[in-house]
């Protein structure tokens, strides 16, 4: 879990594997991906090129690893370092109060992405034919 970033236009920022690491080692993985031009803070400042990839276990929120390409990249790849080390899932990450508008909040938007592929559809379907049986 050594991170590493390239300072370029834009910066680049990696920690964890990525997905060639990943098909090479037969690391069964997950891909949430969230794009820059879709963050507030990102075009109020007119940077709006750039990505936040994500990898998972499949059906899990574990973070195998995080690869963002975008302004200030070597920044917003610490919470994902601290993250990975201490064992915490996108939930967790989900789940964190993140200044608005900030080029962090990148981080809860990809881990929003991965909740939307995995919300619990039957649950939610469930849970809705309760209440209407509950309204009457």
């Amino acid at each position: 879990m050594i991170p590493w970033a390239t300072f370029v236009d834009p910066e680049v920022a990696r920690v964890g594997l990525n997905e060639m690491e990943a098909k090479e080692k037969g690391v069964a993985f997950e891909v949430a991906r969230f794009e820059l031009a879709e963050l507030d803070r990102a075009i109020a400042e007119g940077e709006t090129e750039g990505f936040i990839k994500v990898l998972t276990q499949p059906g899990s929120d574990k973070i195998l690893g995080v690869t963002i390409v975008g302004p200030h990249a070597g920044d917003i790849i610490a919470e994902y370092v601290s993250a990975m080390k201490h064992g915490l899932g996108l939930n967790k990450i989900l789940g964190t109060i993140h200044i608005y508008p900030t080029l962090a909040e990148i981080n809860k938007m990809a881990a929003g992405e991965w909740k939307k592929a995995h919300v619990p559809v039957r649950l939610l379907q469930w849970v809705e034919k309760f209440h209407a049986w509950r309204r009457g």
